[in-house]
């Protein structure tokens, strides 16, 4: 899971493309899709200061990842509608369940319970 999360990192998904793909799954309007492009743009500038911080030690940086991505989920879940919350749970699930990113690539789309 570590590497993935490393991988994702380095992988350059620019936010605002992951909040145009999360329009797609969920149905956003424009608007909800412009406040989750920010909520992943500032995701994904604190998670390259921790990367930093951390000087890249994976097992480090999935500790101090965690909250960062529970921040990022809640934030998420409130700019959605009840009905939208349900189905992003369902991805969350899907995505922290999948052998291929170890529950990662999409962890800024994805929640937890």
């Amino acid at each position: 899971m570590g590497i993935a999360a490393a991988g994702h990192a380095q992988s350059g998904t620019d936010p605002v493309e992951k909040a145009k793909g999360l329009q797609k799954q969920l149905k956003l309007t424009d608007k909800q899709t412009e406040k989750v492009g920010a909520i992943y743009k500032e995701s994904v500038e604190k998670f390259e200061k921790i990367k930093v911080k951390e000087h890249g030690n994976t097992n480090k940086m999935l500790v101090a990842v965690g909250p960062l991505r529970t921040a990022t989920i809640k934030k998420i879940k409130e700019v959605l509608t009840p009905a939208q919350a349900v189905k992003y749970d369902k991805l969350v699930k899907e995505t922290k369940n999948s052998s291929l990113n170890g529950g990662w690539s999409d962890g800024w789309s994805s929640a937890e319970k």
